[in-house]
This record gives structure tokens, C-alpha cells and sequence, in this order.
């Protein structure tokens, strides 16, 4: 289609959402199908935001924060995190670092959970 402008499509890579420009349109200029993979992919981390999320790290750290946003490097951004550092350490004695905002390395993520709404239940998914 000429003179359609470029959009943004989103594609779900290594468990991660991300984006790439398309020169090409398909009519819904810019809107993925609702029903394809990328549009369910991006409904699910859009879910996500502002939840509290749990990430342990390569290095035996674990924050906890809100979880704002994600790149196509799977890095993740925590809002109010806090840093509990791995319970081997003797100084850590449990209390958390307050570090605020934080960018977590995608490659550097072993798992992440999501807190849950309801207090019935274990607190973490």
C-alpha cells in the first residue's frame, strides 16, 4: 500500500515482548490483530504494570518493586524497589536497601513473580 506510513508491530522473542518497525501496512495502521500471539503477548504485560513483582538475579539478589516497564532486551524497570541481598551474606540480616528506581539487566533475571491480589493465598504467583 503506498503512501501508508511505517508501523509498530510487536514480536515475542526469548519470553520477552518486542518491537520492530514494518514498512508495510495491513489496513489497521497502528494496531496489531487483536487475536494474534503479539497483541495476547502485549495484553498480558500491560496486565503486569504497576503489579509488585519479586525478580531473582544470577547473583543470589532479589528486588522487589512495581513493575513499570520493559525493553526488547527483556531489561526490566522496578518503581520503589528494594534490594534483599542473598541470605548466605552475614550482613544482610534480612533488612532490605531501599534503591527506588531500578533497571534490572534482562540477561541477568532468573525468575520474576507477580504478587497477587487477594490476600487469600500465598502472596507471590
Amino acid at each position: 500500500m503506498a503512501g501508508a506510513g511505517p508501523t509498530m508491530l510487536l514480536r515475542e522473542e526469548n519470553g520477552c515482548c518486542s518491537r520492530r518497525q514494518s514498512s508495510s501496512s495491513t489496513g489497521d495502521s497502528d494496531r496489531e490483530r487483536e487475536d494474534s500471539p503479539a497483541a495476547r503477548a502485549r495484553q498480558q504485560l500491560e496486565a503486569l504494570l504497576n503489579k509488585t513483582m519479586r525478580i531473582r538475579m544470577t547473583d543470589g539478589r532479589t528486588l522487589v518493586g512495581c513493575f513499570l516497564c520493559t525493553d526488547r532486551d527483556c531489561n526490566v524497570i522496578l518503581g520503589s524497589a528494594q534490594e534483599f541481598l542473598k541470605p548466605s551474606d552475614s550482613f544482610s540480616a534480612g533488612e532490605p536497601r531501599v534503591l527506588g528506581l531500578a533497571m534490572v539487566p534482562g540477561h541477568h533475571i532468573v525468575s520474576i513473580e507477580v504478587q497477587r491480589e487477594s490476600l487469600a493465598g500465598p502472596p507471590y504467583l
